[in-house]
């Protein structure tokens, strides 16, 4: 499995301008609901999907929770702090359900699915319990809810569930957007819980995605991100023309949607990704050059442990090609340390493995233990807090120095910059990516959001690159 990451919560992402439609559109709603997500991109795509469902069912959306009939958590299990913010975010509403008693209080996700009817003994205020594939089934159990029963469905599908649901955009800034186009993973990684929280592969059919993206073209989005738990693992066959679509084939179809539409992709397994991938972003311009390619660790003893099926050697060989391919790929990556049985000479070799690929973004975190993962039940969780906390501190001060010095690099280069919006710090300024996905800052002047600009960089932060549009 590989983490999905969202540098963003579900407060900051409702800010956005598609969010602000929805709710125009929904104030006649007679029913509303508030809807908050946790943890990967796919969780906030699925809260998309959950809008949409409700949304039939005469649901409006609202921000402001006390207003709301229907409260949601769509949450994350992949770290105990994860499933702790959830529990305090639920201590928080009793406030609300003790004004509003018809108030029903739901929780979505990957913790609804490991803890499933658990959930409601240890949570006495929640009313409704439901696992990632079971969204189409809220209707049903918000109608039992309501009769005064605890409601909960963790079904888990073998096929994917939501493919002809359009949903809707909350957590878009109506420039860029998330397409699901896979569910599930089948890598069992010895620490993680997400193939029990989300159930085996299973591709969703390509000309469904398809569809979607040109809809979204068609509506002014400029950018789509295509999600899945592992994406080089995408596989449909197309029985009427005895055709398997792979990947890489799939990337370019929705490529060849319109040269203006960007695509990304999250995530690779470094196993998985192929030649046939890294040629297809050669082939097409508007295929951003950007991978995040998690390592976890630099100790191939400890990625034999973590069941990552690959070595520190291999990984490396694996950079090496996607460099040699596409020379100016941004790589970003995901860091555990302090994994069981870790040695200082097993977190240096993953310092050095940074060293030797000075990735451009890194999310690090210090071990946590999943009841129930492969890890927990063979594996003791043998190395201290402090040990643990002191090594992460480490990996993140050498990020930071490899951060700074690749935008140093772009000082004096000028990018094609995708604007997604006003920078948080003016007015008279845009912000937008480019195609490495470095978030660029430069004056307003008459460009607008959804413009593709060409920005001379001048100078630099560690996590900006700052400039002025040229000719």
């Amino acid at each position: 499995m590989e983490t999905l990451v969202l540098d963003k919560t579900q407060d900051e992402a409702r800010q956005g301008e598609a969010y602000a439609a929805a709710l125009a559109d929904d104030m006649v709603a007679h029913k509303h609901f508030y809807i908050e997500s946790y943890g990967c991109a796919m969780n906030f795509a699925d809260s998309e999907v959950v809008a949409s469902i409700l949304q039939e069912h005469g649901y409006g959306a609202t921000t402001q929770t006390e207003l709301a009939d229907l409260i949601l958590i769509n949450t994350c299990s992949i770290r105990e702090k994860a499933e702790q913010t959830v529990r305090k975010r639920l201590t928080e509403f009793k406030q609300f359900k003790k004004a509003k008693p018809d108030m029903i209080i739901g929780v979505l996700g990957c913790m609804a699915e490991r803890l499933k009817a658990k959930f409601l003994e240890e949570e006495k205020l929640v009313d409704i319990v439901v696992g990632p594939d079971a969204y189409r089934a809220l209707p049903s159990l918000i109608e039992e809810a309501n009769g005064g029963q605890k409601a909960v469905n963790v079904l888990l599908s073998r096929d994917e569930t939501y493919a002809d649901i359009a949903p809707i955009r909350l957590n878009s800034n109506g420039v860029t957007a998330f397409v699901s186009i896979m569910r599930g993973c089948n890598n069992m990684c010895s620490f993680c819980v997400v193939p029990f929280t989300r159930g085996r592969e299973r591709s969703r059919d390509a000309y469904s995605i398809v569809k979607e993206c040109e809809a979204l073209f068609n509506d002014g989005y400029r950018e789509v991100t295509l999600l899945g738990q592992n994406v080089d693992s995408y596989h449909f066959i197309d029985d009427t023309k005895d055709v398997i679509i792979s990947f890489a084939k799939l990337m370019e179809m929705v490529a060849q949607i319109s040269p203006l539409l960007r695509v990304r992709f999250s995530t690779s397994h470094p196993k998985d990704i192929t030649d046939e991938v890294l040629f297809t972003m050669q082939q097409y311009e508007n295929i951003c050059n950007y991978i995040h390619l998690p390592v976890q660790s630099g100790s191939s003893r400890v990625l034999q442990m973590m069941n990552r099926t690959y070595s520190r050697e291999w990984y490396i060989a694996k950079v090496n090609r996607i460099r040699e391919l596409l020379p100016d790929c941004g790589l970003s990556t995901d860091m555990i340390t302090g994994f069981c049985t870790e040695t200082e000479e097993d977190h240096q070799e993953s310092l050095s493995l940074m060293e030797h690929c000075k990735f451009e973004l890194a999310y690090m975190y210090f071990y946590s233990e999943r009841p129930g993962t492969l890890a927990a039940r063979r594996f003791e969780d043998d190395v201290p807090l402090e040990t643990k906390k002191r090594r992460l501190h480490e990996m993140v001060a050498l990020h930071r120095i490899h951060s700074l010095q690749g935008m140093q690099k772009e000082v004096g280069k000028t990018f094609k910059v995708l604007v997604e919006g006003v920078s948080k710090k003016s007015e008279d300024e845009l912000y937008g990516r480019s195609d490495q996905n470095k978030v660029v800052v430069f004056p307003k002047e008459n460009f607008k959001k959804g413009d593709y600009v060409m920005v001379k960089v001048n100078t630099c932060t560690a996590g900006t690159l700052i400039g002025k549009a040229v000719k």
